[in-house]
């Protein structure tokens, strides 16, 4: 990730410090202090009193330099010699106590790291072609991109409380080997008529009730792409559901609303966005035409391949499960450094990627890789899988450990083990996938996993179909079965992926019905999962922190408004007053409705008179507030009729003292609310109020 201005924040770090300091004291709560601690990306592991610290690594991009400071901050910190590669190109610290997470996000901060947003109701970690600037098939390279989008909307007021964590996809060719279908928003880069421009996809996801994204956009130029992003955004703030968790994702809103309604919505707010961002843009991207259009379908590479750049190589690394240790993360770090290269990339395959090594390396490279363990990836390795119940809270089965006995076999296929139905291993679009569940049968709680077979994330590819439940312990005899059942009856190179899709579910029930069948006698060889020594059982962990902590709607509205008064303030320079008049009347009505919750009154009346009405019963000795909000609707209703700028301006400075106001009132009610990242910089003016 390139160094910008708000990548990393001082005051921020020391600020997390104290937080971590007040809470181990008994002066913060816990509700309180998880909102912060998510915020950081540090999570709560199964164990007790350490934590997993998630390094946001846009687009997979890591320098070697920065390998070595997480080997460090491994040794010094870590109760475990592993730092682990995920499926969206982060890397996470386990088993780190957390009193030592102040030191450890301080010491990537100062290598350029962060794990700001990396959990919670944020913009997760962007995703991206790991070949992004090297892949001889892209039109271009999307990782200058990635790294603005990155950054704007980190610490964005829209982003700090949406109802739920949002992802993105950047991919550089039509292949979208970054796996746009199963993205929030994804954004892949298209040639149409002669042109280069984005398409844009919308609404996928995982996890429970997975389904694919729609092709929001077919295709947009440059220009479109950030006021089309942020309008996605909006959409998902404004209307995603606040209230049941388990559906406040964009794809259960597209659910809701039907396409048609849900782009009618995404247009409204498309409107506003471009008028926006009528001045600024992302880094301009350079289209070039590719040299070899078909290297682009096979993801991240499986053996060494030849880079656009003349005489460069790209060396992929295998890492079992993603994980590297302390002496393999210096290994790697030295081996590069001595060479004068600095880029590496994780992939969604939980692998490595070491770029621009010349031809005449690449031997000294593969023997020094072996020298720490490592090597390229071979037939059959493919497999990945989320920690499970090794450290997740929601994890049910071991998946790692089932791990052992699975293999792609001779057609390198796709493995993807998750420890429960959210998906983090992706295994509803992998050639097989498996995901942990609990089933009682005769009396006994018995692990077991659901099986998919033939999804592909990638440009052409579906969610895949989904197969039946077997027990744990016989997971990878199904998973031979069906490799078997591939090789004998699939047509004249057919993928496994059309296999599967053309086979449909009911022929995987069939295949794999006696699988499925438990009788009582057959219970006690069946109670333990993979590498367990006591019978399965189903922790009760409360809620799960990938989720994140509670959301707190007081929060969000200001977080809300924090978003309008910048819209406010741009649609008045663009003369668009209408507009900048509708901001003010949001402000007004996001910051009431902040008051009257945080008082406990839910009503939630959306005229304005309505709501001061309402705050006058819940503050009854703060009238001001109730009487300010009178004087912005009668001030409202006369600049309606006739607009004058000046008073406009009166009007803007006097809701922006009252948002002030606002916000001591809530905190009052609630002293741990932490408000002051949306309020305007006026507080010597609110004083003197």
């Amino acid at each position: 990730m390139a160094h910008n201005d708000n990548w990393i924040d001082q005051e921020e770090l020391a600020q997390y410090r104290e937080a971590v300091k007040g809470y181990l004291q008994g002066d913060l709560d816990e509700d309180r202090f998880q909102a912060i601690r998510l915020q950081q990306g540090v999570y709560g592991q199964r164990q007790e009193g350490v934590n997993m610290v998630r390094v946001k690594l846009p687009g997979g991009y890591v320098s070697a330099e920065q390998l070595g400071v997480v080997a460090g901050l491994l040794a010094d910190y870590s109760r475990e010699d592993i730092a682990s590669v995920t499926t969206r190109q982060d890397l996470q610290l386990h088993s780190i106590p957390l009193a030592d997470t102040p030191q450890v996000l301080e010491e990537m901060a100062a290598q350029g790291l962060t794990s700001r947003e990396a959990c919670g109701n944020t913009v997760r970690n962007i995703t991206a072609c790991p070949l992004a600037g090297v892949c001889p098939a892209e039109h271009t390279d999307v990782q200058p991109v990635v790294d603005a989008v990155a950054a704007r909307f980190l610490r964005h007021p829209l982003t700090q409380h949406l109802p739920r964590k949002f992802k993105m996809s950047f991919s550089g060719c039509e292949s979208d080997c970054a796996q746009g279908l199963f993205h929030d928003l994804a954004v892949v880069a298209v040639r149409r008529d002669g042109k280069f421009g984005y398409k844009v996809l919308a609404a996928g996801g995982l996890g429970h009730k997975p389904r694919p994204a729609i092709v929001l956009e077919a295709f947009i130029e440059e220009q479109d792409l950030l006021p089309v992003i942020e309008a996605v955004l909006a959409l998902h703030h404004r209307y995603s559901d606040r209230k049941r968790r388990a559906r406040a994702r964009l794809k259960f809103l597209l659910e809701k609303l039907g396409e048609e309604e849900f782009v009618q919505r995404y247009q409204t707010e498309l409107q506003r966005t471009r008028v926006a961002y009528a001045g600024e843009s992302l880094p301009p991207a350079q289209w070039v035409e590719a040299r070899d259009a078909s290297v682009g379908t096979t993801g991240a590479p499986r053996e060494v391949l030849e880079q656009k750049q003349a005489n460069k190589y790209v060396f992929p690394v295998s890492l079992p499960l993603g994980d590297l240790t302390v002496a393999q993360l210096r290994g790697i770090a030295t081996l590069l450094l001595k060479r004068d290269l600095h880029d590496v990339r994780v992939t969604q395959d939980q692998n490595l990627m070491l770029l621009n090594i010349p031809a005449a390396e690449l031997e000294a490279v593969r023997n020094e890789l072996a020298a720490l363990g490592l090597d390229s990836p071979c037939v059959g390795d493919d497999v990945v899988a989320c920690p499970g119940t090794w450290t997740c809270r929601l994890g049910i089965t071991a998946s790692r450990l089932v791990c052992d006995e699975l293999s792609g076999g001779v057609d390198d296929l796709r493995i993807r083990v998750s420890g429960c139905h959210n998906g983090c291993a992706q295994p509803y679009v992998g050639d097989i996938g498996l995901h942990g569940e609990g089933r009682r049968k005769h009396g006994k709680l018995i692990p077991h996993y659901r099986l998919h077979f033939g999804g592909d994330g990638r440009a052409g590819g579906a969610m895949a179909v989904r197969g039946p439940e077997v027990p744990a312990s016989r997971a990878p005899q199904a998973v031979r079965r069906i490799k078997q059942a591939f090789q004998e009856l699939r047509g004249e190179n057919e993928s496994f992926f059309n296999w599967a899709q053309r086979q449909g579910s009911e022929y995987f029930q069939e295949l794999l019905g006696d699988l499925q069948e438990i009788r009582e006698l057959d219970v006690p060889s069946l109670l333990k999962d993979f590498g367990e020594t006591q019978d399965f059982r189903v922790l009760a962990l409360g809620g799960g922190e990938c989720m994140g902590a509670a959301q707190e709607t007081v929060s969000a509205n200001f977080s809300e408004a924090a978003h309008e008064r910048e819209y406010r303030r741009v649609f008045l320079l663009a003369k668009k007053y209408d507009q900048a008049l509708g901001c003010v009347e949001a402000v007004a009505r996001l910051i009431g409705h902040s008051m009257l919750d945080a008082a406990g009154d839910s009503s939630q009346p959306q005229e304005l008179e309505a709501i001061a009405e309402s705050l006058l019963e819940a503050y009854p000795d703060k009238p001001f507030l109730a009487e300010s909000l009178k004087g912005f609707t009668s001030d409202l209703a006369r600049l309606q009729k006739d607009f004058d700028e000046a008073a406009f301006q009166r009007l803007s400075e006097m809701q922006d003292v009252w948002v002030v106001l606002a916000a001591d009132a809530c905190r009052a009610v609630d002293p741990q609310l932490d408000l002051q990242a949306f309020l305007p910089d006026i507080a010597q003016l609110a004083k003197a109020v």
